[in-house]
């Protein structure tokens, strides 16, 4: 089953009357790593008024956020929000505040805590894991070009290609579009070759997050 998720560890700032926000965005496996994350974060903005976190690990099934020191309901729960709209898990979010000196309000809070969290998940960027089957076929020359044109135009990821007596090609194709792909690839090979499942794996293919504002 596909899930989102995001690529990579990121930060991304964010002004509001004078108050600083720090979204930090990272992936995450397990709990574990999650609160190591956030201890990790704690310890770098030792100073900041605030570091408000939210995560989500789906093998644990564990959700879990802290508005640490802010008015209850106003930091923490719009983090997780933010993830649970858009789908995301096996993520951790840590929203730093350095308090500017004007209050927000609880509308203002929450608007902001969660300005924060979407502009950290877009600079981490997101990712869907689909379920794929990594396939090799081997080939002559003269169908080559046909099979490798068919692969890329049928949603397939070529992996590697390896050129000798014959071909060799290593591709990832999305579980759901396998049947008719398989199917299909017997009339462009005219029936010579067929591929062979190597391993069933999860690949990322990029997304981009929707703004509801």
């Amino acid at each position: 089953m596909s899930y989102i998720t995001v690529k990579n560890e990121a930060a991304a700032e964010y002004i509001e009357k004078r108050s600083r926000f720090i979204a930090t965005c990272a992936p995450v496996k397990t709990v574990k790593e999650a609160t190591d994350f956030i201890d990790a974060l704690r310890k770098k903005y030792w100073d900041a008024t605030h570091n408000v976190y939210a995560y989500s690990v789906k093998s644990e099934g564990v959700k879990r956020f802290s508005d640490d020191g802010e008015p209850q309901g106003t930091a923490g729960m719009p983090v997780l929000d933010v993830l649970e709209k858009t789908g995301v898990t096996d993520c951790v979010i840590v929203v730093t505040r350095y308090f500017g000196g004007v209050l927000l309000g609880t509308g203002g809070l929450v608007r902001a805590y969660s300005k924060s969290a979407k502009l950290g998940l877009t600079a981490a960027g997101l990712i869907e894991m689909r379920e794929c089957t990594a396939f090799t076929i081997a080939c002559n020359y003269s169908f080559y070009g046909r099979i490798e044109a068919y692969i890329r135009e049928n949603g397939g990821q070529i992996d590697d290609t390896r050129f000798a007596e014959n071909i060799e090609i290593d591709f990832t194709l999305e579980n759901t579009k396998k049947d008719r792909f398989l199917k299909n690839l017997t009339d462009v090979t005219l029936g010579r070759f067929t591929p062979v499942e190597k391993n069933e794996l999860y690949k990322a293919f990029p997304l981009e997050l929707q703004d509801d504002e």
